[in-house]
C-alpha cells in the first residue's frame, strides 16, 4: 500500500486565508516521510462558482426554475452586468488588479442587487479611508449578493463563509444528514466534487483526510466522502477536526461509516501516523490512537497506542505548499474592526501555546484536550516557524490561534523577534491577565503586535466571579487601556444571557462597556447570547448553575450545543437585538454620551452603574515609576547620540521612530545612561537574557549617596523622558 495522504479542507470556512489544520498536518507528516498533499477545496468551489463560465451556468439554471424570488429576478435582469463584471472583481479581491478601485467606486459600473440598500452612510462608515478599502467593501456587497443568488436558485446550502450549517448544527440525529446526502447534487455541490476529483486523480492517495473544524464544513466533507466511496472504495476515508473533537466524542451512529472510514479526536498527529502505520500492516487496529471506527455493525473506540502525543516541538513547521496562497480574496467587512482583521487578506496561523493555562471558565470545554492539555511552544522554534512560513508564502502577517496566549510567551516572543530584526505583523486572542502592564504592551507593539481579542464576556464582577474567568472589569479596563496606549487595537467578546444573568445584569454590563469605549480603551465587540455545551461545567452539572436541560435528546450522533431553561432569570433572548445595535454604534463613534437603554425597544431597568466607574478604574493603572528589583530593563528605541559640552556636561539624542528626546546629563550619567541601553538593547546575542536588572542598574547608578538617589532618579522627569524614548520594564 502506498503512503499517500491526502487532507482536504471542504467548504467552507473562510475565503481569504486557508484555515490551518491541513498546514499543520502536512508539514508534520512530511516531516515524518510521508507523501503528504492538502487541497482547500472551499476556494476552488468559490472561484469556479464566481466566474463568467460559473455565474453563465447560474443564470441559466436560475431562469429554468419555476418560481423565482422577486429581488433574484431583478439581478437576473442584470446577467450581462454581472458576467462583465465578475473576473474583474474577483481579480481586485485577490490584489491582482488594484486600478480597478476607482472603476469600482464610480457609481453605474458594480450592478447593484439588494445588499446596496444596507450600505447606509459610506462617508460616516469609511471617514477618510482610501479608495482602495471603499471598493472592496462595494465588492464585497456585490459578491454577497451574488452568493444570496445562488442559495435563492441553485444550491440551498451555499453561503461565503459556510455550506449547509444548519444541518451540522445541534445534529443529534445522523437523519436529516442522510437524507440531504441522498438527494440531488446542487451546482455548487458540482463544482465541489469536480475540485475534489482533481486533485484525488493527481495524488493517487491511499488515505484521504477530511477536516471538519466547524458544521458549516460538515456537509461538504460528506459530500466529498460520498463520493469517494462510489467510485474509489479502495481509498480509506478519516474525518476529524474541530467539530469531531467536540460534538462526536460519544459517536454510536454506524451510518456514518457509510461514508468514512475513521472518525479521530483531539490532535491529529498522533491517530494519522498510528492509522498510517495500521494501514500499512505495521500496527494491530487496536493500536490505533482515538479513532471510532465500524466493526461487526458497531461503532467501536480504539485507543490502545501507547505513545504519548508529539509535544509542540516536536510537530515540525506548518506548510502552506498546495494551497492557492494568491488566490484567496480579501473581502472587506467595515462595521467591525476585528471581523475586517478576520477577513482582511492572508495571515498564517501558528500557536504561541496548545491549550490554555487558565482552563477554569464554566461555559468552556476545560475538560477536552484542545483546552486542558497546555503547552507553550519553544519560543525559538516558533521564530523559526515563522521565518520559515514567510520564505514560504511570501507574508510576513501571523495570526496566533491559541485559546488564550499566555503573558510570558508573548514577552518572550516579542524578545526574540526583536532581537533578530524581523518585522512581522501579527494578533492573538489573550485573557486580561494584569500581567498586561503598559510596558509589555508597549513591547508587544515593538515587536508587530497589531491587535488582541480579549473574552470580557460579561462586564460584570458578579457574573465573571460565576464563570471563574479569573478578572474583573477594572482591571480588565486597566489592562485594555494598556493596550490602547500602546497602539494596539482590542476587541472584546461578550456574552448575554449566562445562567442567573438578570436583564438588569445586562443592562449594567453594557453601560460599562459603553464607558470602555467612550473611553478609547477597546474599539472593537461583539455580544453573543450564552450557549450550554455538552462538556463545559455548566453542561455536566446542570443543575448547579441553576438551569435546566431541555434537548436535544442524543441519538447517536453529534452532542454539543443543549437547549436549556434558565431558571431563575428567565428568558433574555429579546435583549440580543439591542446589544448588537449598541456595540455597532460605539464601534461607529456614536451613541457614546446617551442612556444605555435607548438601544432596547422595550423597557429596561436602569443601570445602577456610576458614570466614572471606567474613569475612576483607569486614574488607578499602574504608575510607569513601578519598578520592581528582579524586573528587566528593554530599550526599544533607535541608536542614542551623545556629544561633549564641556568637561562635565553631556548631551544625550535618543531618537525614536517618532521623534527626537535631548537631554543634558552629568558626564558620569551620560556614561551610565548609555551603557545602560547598549545592555537593554535586543540583540541576537541576548536570545531572551542577558538584559539588566533594576537592581543592577540601581548598583552601578553614579550617585553620591547610595542607591536612595537612584529611587530619586526613577522619579526625575529625565527619567520620565527616557522611558518615553523606550526603555522599558519588563
Amino acid at each position: 500500500m502506498n503512503s499517500r495522504v491526502l487532507l482536504i479542507i471542504p467548504p467552507l470556512t473562510q475565503i481569504n486565508t486557508p484555515y490551518p489544520s491541513t498546514a499543520f498536518l502536512t508539514g508534520f507528516l512530511k516531516s515524518r516521510g510521508y507523501d503528504a498533499y492538502q487541497a482547500d477545496v472551499g476556494i476552488e468551489m468559490v472561484l469556479a462558482l464566481f466566474c463568467r463560465h460559473g455565474l453563465t451556468e447560474v443564470f441559466g439554471r436560475a431562469r429554468a426554475k419555476d418560481e423565482i424570488p422577486p429581488e433574484a429576478r431583478q439581478m437576473l435582469a442584470l446577467e450581462r452586468g454581472y458576467l462583465d463584471t465578475i473576473e474583474p472583481v474577483v481579480r481586485f479581491l485577490q490584489g491582482h488588479d488594484p486600478a480597478l478601485a476607482p472603476l469600482i467606486c464610480r457609481g453605474g459600473w458594480l450592478p447593484q442587487g439588494p445588499r446596496f440598500r444596507e450600505t447606509g452612510d459610506m462617508e460616516r462608515a469609511f471617514g477618510d479611508m482610501g479608495t482602495t478599502d471603499r471598493a472592496r467593501y462595494l465588492a464585497t456587497l456585490y459578491l454577497e449578493d451574488l452568493a444570496d443568488l445562488v442559495r435563492e436558485t441553485v444550491s440551498p446550502q451555499f453561503g461565503l463563509s459556510r455550506y449547509a450549517e444548519r444541518l451540522g448544527t445541534s445534529a443529534s440525529s445522523f437523519d436529516p444528514i442522510e437524507e440531504t446526502l441522498t438527494a440531488p447534487l446542487s451546482f455548487a455541490d458540482e463544482l465541489m466534487l469536480q475540485s475534489a476529483w482533481r486533485h484525488i486523480e493527481a495524488t493517487r492517495p491511499s488515505l484521504i483526510g477530511l477536516t471538519v473544524p466547524f458544521p458549516g464544513n460538515l456537509y461538504g466533507a460528506l459530500r466529498i466522502a460520498q463520493s469517494v466511496k462510489q467510485k474509489r472504495p479502495d481509498i480509506k476515508i478519516a474525518l476529524g477536526g474541530g467539530y469531531a473533537n467536540t460534538e462526536l466524542r460519544r459517536l454510536a451512529e454506524p451510518r456514518l461509516f457509510n461514508y468514512v472510514d475513521y472518525v479521530t479526536l483531539d490532535d491529529g498527529e498522533r491517530p494519522l501516523l498510528n492509522l498510517l502505520e495500521h494501514l500499512n500492516g505495521k500496527r494491530d487496529v487496536d493500536g490505533l490512537c482515538r479513532a471510532f471506527l465500524l466493526a461487526s455493525g458497531k461503532v467501536e473506540w480504539k485507543n490502545g497506542g501507547k505513545e504519548r502525543d508529539f509535544s509542540q516541538s516536536e510537530t515540525g513547521p506548518p506548510t502552506y505548499i498546495g494551497l492557492p496562497i494568491d488566490r484567496y480574496l480579501s473581502i472587506l467587512e467595515i462595521l467591525n474592526p476585528m471581523r475586517r482583521l478576520w477577513s482582511d487578506g492572508h495571515w498564517n496561523k501558528l500557536t504561541v501555546a496548545h491549550g490554555c493555562y487558565w482552563k477554569q471558565c464554566a461555559f468552556c470545554d476545560v475538560g477536552l484536550d484542545y483546552i486542558t492539555r497546555y503547552e507553550a511552544t519553544p519560543t525559538e522554534a516558533l521564530v523559526d516557524r515563522m521565518e520559515a512560513l514567510l520564505a514560504e508564502t511570501g507574508r510576513g502577517g501571523f495570526h496566533f490561534v491559541d485559546e488564550a496566549a499566555p503573558p510570558a510567551a508573548l514577552k518572550s516572543l516579542a524578545l526574540i523577534l526583536l532581537e533578530r530584526g524581523l518585522a512581522f505583523s501579527w494578533w492573538s486572542n489573550i485573557r486580561f491577565e494584569e500581567a498586561f502592564t503598559p510596558d509589555l504592551c508597549r513591547l508587544l507593539a515593538a515587536s508587530g503586535c497589531i491587535a488582541v481579542n480579549g473574552g470580557l464576556e460579561a462586564a460584570s464582577d458578579r457574573l465573571l466571579e460565576a464563570m471563574k474567568k479569573g478578572v474583573k472589569v477594572e482591571q480588565a479596563a486597566r489592562v485594555c487601556s494598556a493596550f490602547a496606549r500602546a497602539g494596539i487595537m482590542t476587541h472584546a467578546y461578550l456574552m448575554y444571557g449566562f445562567p442567573g444573568e438578570t436583564a438588569l445584569e445586562t443592562i449594567e454590563s453594557l453601560e460599562r462597556v459603553r464607558q470602555l469605549f467612550a473611553h478609547g480603551v477597546i474599539q472593537s465587540a461583539f455580544w453573543h447570547r450564552f450557549t450550554a455545551t455538552a462538556h463545559s461545567p455548566i453542561g455536566l452539572n446542570p443543575e448547579a448553575h441553576g438551569i435546566r436541560i431541555l434537548g436535544p435528546e442524543f441519538k447517536g450522533f453529534a452532542e454539543n450545543d443543549l437547549i436549556h431553561e434558565d431558571v431563575k432569570a428567565g428568558d433574555t433572548l429579546w435583549l440580543g437585538t439591542g446589544l448588537a445595535k449598541a456595540a455597532h454604534n460605539y464601534m461607529q463613534g456614536t451613541g457614546l454620551d446617551v442612556d444605555a437603554r435607548r438601544w432596547f425597544d422595550c423597557s429596561v431597568p436602569k443601570p445602577q452603574v456610576r458614570r466614572d466607574l471606567i474613569a475612576r478604574a483607569l486614574r488607578h493603572c499602574r504608575r510607569l515609576d513601578d519598578f520592581q528589583p528582579e524586573r528587566r530593563l528593554v530599550w526599544t528605541g533607535g541608536t542614542p547620540q551623545m556629544e561633549a559640552r564641556g568637561h562635565a556636561q553631556r548631551r544625550v539624542i535618543l531618537p525614536n521612530r517618532m521623534e527626537d528626546i535631548e537631554l543634558r546629563l552629568s558626564s558620569a550619567r551620560a556614561d551610565w545612561l548609555m551603557d545602560l541601553i547598549r545592555k537593554a538593547t535586543p540583540s541576537r546575542e541576548k536570545h531572551g537574557e542577558g538584559y539588566p536588572l533594576i537592581r543592577e542598574a540601581r548598583m552601578s547608578y553614579p550617585c553620591a549617596g547610595g542607591g536612595e538617589d537612584f529611587g530619586q532618579w526613577l522619579r526625575s522627569s529625565a527619567c520620565k523622558k527616557i522611558r518615553e524614548a523606550g526603555l522599558l520594564v519588563i
